[in-house]
């Protein structure tokens, strides 16, 4: 449904992206997720006709931003940060106004509003002013707006920003609906958020996309070494700071620190039973007994924070794709 090559967007000498690719298959709903100035809207922002590619190029629907932008903006519906609302205008009216805009005749209009307006669960606000909603309908009506033609592709830039936990978890659930019937793309700096909404993730640093795929994805591929905590019985702190050192000297193990009687560090998957071993073997020597071996789980702001301050990012880069990325 969606393909990136190469894409390249520089502004006034400045380059906001440079060298995205990816493809999103029908029905899928992938995340951008990124920093504030990563270049997640700039991507949207091209993917939404709205803005041309400095290189490289972006196909929706098989239709071309640059060639063919009036045939992509049939195809999608789209949720800028800032929702464009009319703040005089009723929400019906609004809506009927936009399916009008989209190519819709009045009476057809009338019904995609209804039908936008049932969707989007803003029945009991159908006849309000725009400006008279709270931030949660303000959203919800500029999902509303994106989605009033039936586009195939529904792109939102930030949805959840500035929503209260309730509104959160509601935003949650219209989005998945959504996949029903489209290809979703949004955007989002909520981490938990977007693995929770999104099948796949696409991180977005400095303009690049440095890894994608599932949360379990990611989380398999930077997570080549783990960290691994140990708990000691017995022996004092001269013979627990000698085992420290003996595991230090494991081949693949670095980054050894202990706490009292309790030792972790760093080390790949398949030393673990290793270091078991050696915790048992070298500790009886000192009267030192393994009480406890755990795998820390790094969490969802502790691995976004490694894929973007990877040092380098070809090692992740990569994409992940298992069948899941073809238009």
């Amino acid at each position: 449904m969606i393909r990136v090559h190469n894409l390249r967007k520089v502004y006034e000498g400045k380059t906001a992206i440079d060298d995205v690719s990816f493809e999103i298959q029908k029905g899928e709903i992938v995340g951008l997720l990124g920093l504030n100035g990563a270049g997640k809207s700039t991507i949207l922002k091209i993917l939404g006709a709205m803005l041309l590619p400095t290189a490289g190029s972006a196909q929706v629907g098989g239709h071309s931003v640059e060639d063919e932008p009036h045939e992509v903006r049939k195809l999608i519906g789209y949720l800028p940060d800032q929702p464009p609302l009319y703040d005089e205008m009723p929400v019906g009216s609004y809506l009927e106004y936009v399916a009008g805009l989209k190519g819709l005749d009045r009476r057809t209009a009338k019904s995609a509003a209804s039908a936008a307006i049932e969707r989007t669960n803003l029945k009991e606000v159908a006849w309000s002013p725009l400006g008279s909603l709270s931030h949660g309908y303000r959203q919800r009506a500029g999902i509303a707006q994106a989605i009033v033609h039936n586009p195939k592709v529904v792109i939102l830039d930030e949805p959840i920003n500035g929503l209260d936990p309730l509104q959160i978890v509601e935003m949650r659930d219209l989005i998945n609906g959504l996949r029903q019937d489209h290809t979703v793309i949004l955007s989002s700096h909520i981490l938990s958020e977007i693995t929770r909404t999104c099948d796949r993730i696409m991180i977005i640093d400095r303009g690049c996309v440095t890894a994608q795929g599932s949360e379990r994805e990611l989380r398999d591929r930077i997570q080549s070494r783990q960290t691994v905590s140990i708990e000691l019985a017995g022996g004092d702190d001269h013979g627990i700071q000698n085992l420290a050192n003996q595991l230090g000297h494991i081949p693949g193990v670095t980054n050894v620190h202990t706490v009292g009687r309790n030792v972790t560090l760093q080390t790949s998957d398949e030393n673990r039973p290793t270091i078991a071993k050696m915790v048992v073997e070298a500790g009886a020597e000192s009267g030192i007994g393994l009480a406890g071996l755990a795998r820390l789980d790094d969490g969802l702001e502790s691995l976004f924070m490694r894929l973007i301050h990877a040092p380098d990012h070809q090692e992740i880069r990569k994409p992940i794709h298992k069948g899941s990325a073809h238009a």
